[in-house]
């Protein structure tokens, strides 16, 4: 089965799946060790952890498609790849859905804010008018290949113009063409509640460790009719920590002594990466002496 058809059919189980976020390859195969359906290949971590820089609409297109083709190397799982506003108009939109179909996403995320992009949740973010993000919703779903590869489409409308223009917008986006939809930073569990209960498509529910949305729980968001649900960042942010208290530890101390419960083995490292299949790889390609 085609990446894309098990994304298509995991969205369609409505049962609040869990898509934990990676921001490059190595995280990727974390995920997929764990034993997780799908990774979201996340923005924010991608511009946090490669630039070093905040989500602020700051990476390009080809370095999200260079991503994501090392991701779809490294794991055999689907990828949900967000695309912030695809990069520019409903023109530039057929150029993205192409590049980031053909680098092996099997979802693509497409947001209403306006370029350059906030994180959603961080404030002063600015949505375009519904007409222009449904004609670029349109582009999106004429441009793929694959008619499987499931196009999200997002509103941050909900802390700009409040939930009933959200979902107003994402009606509109369903009517475009969006194979699921994605109201991104509601603030009251009620809100979140409504989202899944008056849409009609798929919808994706987005958590952020510190951020706007509560987080009942997969029970409870299953309950509600949640199709999937995104932890975009929670990798990132444990990596961080660990990074600041191990390398802290380094310099205070000028040994790994006091934290060495805190690494990884050097054998863990490299099953990580699979150096056992690379291994075989060398041993059946080796040169004859």
């Amino acid at each position: 089965m085609r990446h894309t058809q098990q994304l298509k059919r995991l969205l369609a189980r409505r049962a609040a799946v869990t898509i934990p976020g990676a921001a490059n390859a190595l995280f990727a195969r974390v995920i997929e060790d764990l034993g997780f359906e799908a990774v979201y290949v996340t923005g924010a971590g991608f511009a946090n952890m490669s630039l070093g820089v905040p989500d602020l609409g700051l990476t390009t297109l080809p370095e999200v498609a260079g991503q994501v083709a090392a991701m779809a190397d490294a794991v055999a799982l689907p990828l949900v790849v967000d695309a912030d506003t695809g990069f520019g108009n409903a023109v530039n939109m057929v150029r993205t859905i192409r590049t980031l179909e053909r680098a092996g996403a099997a979802g693509i995320q497409i947001e209403d804010q306006v370029f350059p992009k906030k994180c959603g949740h961080f404030a002063g973010k600015v949505v375009i008018p519904s007409d222009e993000m449904v004609q670029k919703i349109k582009a999106a779903v004429d441009s793929r290949h694959d008619q499987d590869l499931q196009i999200i489409a997002r509103t941050d409308a909900a802390a700009v113009e409040g939930i009933e223009a959200a979902i107003a917008r994402a009606h509109a986006f369903i009517e475009a063409g969006a194979d699921a939809t994605f109201v991104e930073a509601p603030t009251t569990l009620a809100d979140l509640a409504r989202i899944p209960a008056e849409l009609p498509s798929p919808q994706i529910a987005n958590i952020v460790f510190g951020g706007r949305t509560p987080d009942p729980g997969r029970e409870r968001l299953t309950e509600m009719g949640f199709s999937a649900v995104l932890y975009a960042n929670a990798a990132l942010q444990a990596a961080l920590r660990a990074c600041n208290e191990v390398l802290g530890a380094l310099k205070r101390d000028g040994s790994l002594a006091a934290v060495a419960d805190r690494l990884a083995s050097f054998e863990e490292r490299q099953r990580a990466v699979a150096k056992d299949v690379w291994d075989g790889r060398e041993a059946r390609y080796r040169t004859a002496t």
